[in-house]
C-alpha cells in the first residue's frame, strides 16, 4: 500500500542529541569538558534509554524529562562532574534547544509538499518536544507530535505504535516510520509499520526478531522512499 503518512522518532532521528554537550563545551566557563564531551553525551544518551526501557518494564512510569536528568546526573558522576551544579543547570537547558540535523527541514518540506501526514512519535513529554520544534523551526511542516505521556509507557510498547493509527485514521503498512534507533525500528517493523532506520555511525544491527525494512546514513533519502 503506497505510503500516506511518515513518522519520526524526534531524539537522536530529527534533533541532535549530542548538541547540548558540544554547544556547552564551546563555552569558556565549561572548558572542563572540552576534550570530554563526547563521552559525556554517549553516556547520557545511553542511561537516558535504558532508564526508559527498565521504567517500560517495570511498570514505574515517569515523564521523560525525568529520565533525562537522571541519565545526565549519571553520566557527569561517571565523567567526574557530578559536582558541577552549573554545568549540570546548562546542559538541561540547552537540550530544550537542540539544533535539528540539516537536511531535516527540506526533507519535512517535501513531504508536506507531496501531501503526506508528517508526525513525531517521542518518548519525549509534550512540553519537550514543543520546545524542540519551535526551537528547530519545524512546526509548520509537522501535523502533530505524538507523546508517550498519552498512554503512560515508554517505546517500544505496541500501544505508543497505535497512537499514529488513532490520529491519522490510517492502516499500519500506509506508515513509514522513521528512527535512528535501530530497536525502535526493528520493533515498530514488528508492529507492522514500513520502516528506516537512520544509522548515521554505522552501528550494527541489532540482534531482535525483526529487522528495519531501510538501512539510511540520514534523512535526504526519506522522500524517495515515501514514493515522493
Amino acid at each position: 500500500m503506497p505510503i500516506t503518512t511518515c513518522v519520526f522518532d524526534a531524539y537522536g532521528t530529527l534533533f541532535d542529541v549530542t548538541a547540548a554537550a558540544r554547544q556547552a563545551a564551546s563555552e569558556p566557563e565549561f572548558s572542563a569538558i572540552k576534550d570530554t564531551w563526547p563521552q559525556l553525551a554517549e553516556h547520557w544518551r545511553l542511561k537516558q534509554l535504558q532508564y526508559s526501557w527498565l521504567r517500560a518494564v517495570t511498570k514505574a512510569h515517569t515523564d521523560f524529562w525525568t529520565v533525562t536528568q537522571e541519565g545526565l546526573d549519571w553520566a557527569l558522576e561517571k565523567t567526574g562532574h557530578d559536582g558541577d551544579a552549573e554545568l549540570r543547570e546548562r546542559l538541561l537547558a540547552l537540550y530544550w534547544e537542540l539544533q535539528a540535523y540539516a537536511e531535516v527541514p527540506v526533507m519535512l518540506t517535501a513531504l508536506k509538499a507531496a501531501g503526506l501526514n508528517t508526525a513525531i512519535l517521542s518518548n519525549g513529554s509534550p512540553q519537550m518536544l514543543d520546545g524542540a520544534v519551535q526551537s528547530a523551526r519545524i512546526a509548520d511542516v509537522l501535523d502533530v507530535s505524538l507523546s508517550v505521556e498519552s498512554v503512560g509507557i515508554f517505546k517500544p510498547h505496541a500501544s505508543v505504535y497505535d497512537l499514529v493509527g488513532a490520529h491519522f485514521g490510517c492502516a499500519k503498512d500506509e506508515v513509514l516510520f522513521v528512527s535512528s534507533n535501530g530497536w525502535d525500528a526493528g520493533a515498530a517493523t514488528g508492529y507492522g509499520f514500513q520502516t528506516a532506520w537512520v544509522n548515521r555511525g554505522g552501528e550494527p544491527m541489532d540482534r531482535l526478531p525483526w529487522k528495519p525494512a531501510h538501512v539510511l546514513q540520514d534523512l535526504s533519502g526519506i522522500p524517495a522512499l515515501a514514493g515522493v
